[in-house]
């Protein structure tokens, strides 16, 4: 019963997470998008009362005319909107996300003892702790004379972002290091909202609410934040998606394969915000490209050595896959924390062991992702046995 709330639990947190992340990223990407076509107002009467920019559009069968004034207007409207809960309800369902799967289910999706011999209370307070101090010195960076200098800020963040990556990856098995690099990103993005977006928009407010005119500093301030954020979620998406991906995070340099794909993800954005100025140079596109396209060469398939004189005997292999795998991989699993087979895929027959041998031989061989965690304690000479008997074609002969 347990393993079956626990699955709930999952299904409806990660709904929600995914439900609230598209509104947060679509309104953040809108934002940014409209700041950055805006044009000088025609009107002198817009101009006299202080509107700096607006736009024309058209959408779902309407006319839109929106404005932005240099500061606040005179008199600030009843009904003023704003952007905030979609920030927070995605930042604190993915927590629950994290805490339930990762840190609830430490020994499985986080620890790796071929990484680090971790007990689960010390991974959870590693985790947490990177996590605060991720937002802690960005924001210090932020405030500091750094902060003025967006080329060299950016510079040093991508020199402690790559820091971040290896460091994770030489603690947690790489399915954890990678979700906690997003972990940290996405904590600083909705901690820019809560503790200076959110913020300096109040001040602002209750400057005009008292008829004086706003400081435009924590507007800038907010600004800046804004923007960083935007480069920040490409790459928070890609985390959130990479447990699909063993390919990557299983990989002996999964450090340098993150920080590429991140980085990837970043420059794409960077494109799209000068984009939207105008005409925009395609170097940014460029260096994203091709650093996809090492990443993809770097991840390529390496040719066995095994032969078919090497064959196992699939009563061999069979043994191992009951052995390793059949304890998740069943119809009523029996490993704790399991309700039902992981993927659908089912290892409980001589028929179910040859359909999934493509499966298993990447998973347990090439990634070497499978067991998870290697709970079951495989052995490399059970890799290699397994190895053996896919590379000689013997699941064409049962």
């Amino acid at each position: 019963m347990e393993a079956y709330l626990t699955d709930w639990l999952n299904l409806l947190a990660r709904w929600l997470h995914m439900i609230t992340g598209i509104a947060w990223i679509g309104s953040s990407f809108y934002f940014i998008w409209l700041d950055d076509h805006l044009e000088p107002p025609t009107s002198d009467a817009d101009k006299n009362k202080g509107v700096g920019g607006e736009l024309w559009s058209v959408h779902g069968g309407g006319f839109y005319h929106a404005q932005k004034y240099r500061l606040a207007p005179q008199v600030l409207p009843e009904t003023l909107h704003w952007f905030k809960w979609e920030a927070y309800t995605t930042w604190l369902s993915g927590m629950f996300l994290l805490m339930l799967v990762y840190w609830y289910g430490a020994e499985v999706y986080l620890i790796d003892p071929s990484v680090a011999a971790l007990s689960p209370l010390a991974a959870v307070a590693i985790a947490l702790t990177i996590i605060v101090a991720g937002w802690i010195v960005y924001d210090l960076l932020c405030k500091s004379a750094l902060g003025r200098n967006d080329a060299l800020f950016a510079g040093v963040l991508l020199v402690l972002s790559t820091m971040l990556a290896w460091g994770l990856c030489q603690v947690f098995g790489g399915r954890g290091a990678y979700i906690h690099f997003g972990a940290v990103l996405g904590t600083i993005m909705v901690a820019n909202v809560f503790f200076v977006i959110i913020p300096g928009q109040r001040q602002m407010v209750a400057a005009a609410e008292r008829g004086e005119s706003p400081d435009p500093l924590p507007g800038i301030r907010a600004k800046q934040r804004s923007v960083h954020n935007t480069y920040f979620t490409l790459p928070v998406l890609f985390t959130m998606t990479s447990n699909h991906f063993a390919m990557t995070y299983s990989h002996d340099f999964n450090w340098v394969i993150l920080i590429a794909i991140s980085l990837a993800g970043a420059l794409i954005r960077v494109y799209f915000v000068a984009r939207h100025k105008g005409r925009a140079s395609l170097l940014p596109i460029v260096i994203s490209l091709l650093l996809l396209l090492a990443v993809a060469v770097a991840l390529a398939p390496q040719s066995s050595t095994a032969s078919a004189t090497g064959a196992a005997d699939f009563d061999a292999v069979r043994s191992v896959v009951q052995q390793r795998c059949t304890a998740c991989h069943a119809a009523a699993p029996t490993y704790p924390g399991f309700q039902a087979a992981p993927g659908g895929v089912l290892l409980e027959t001589d028929q179910q062991i040859v359909a999934e041998a493509l499966r298993i031989h990447q998973q347990t061989v090439v990634t070497r992702v499978m067991p998870i965690g290697n709970l079951t304690g495989i052995t490399e000479e059970e890799r290699s046995l397994i190895d053996q008997w896919y590379l000689a074609g013997v699941t064409r002969d049962q």
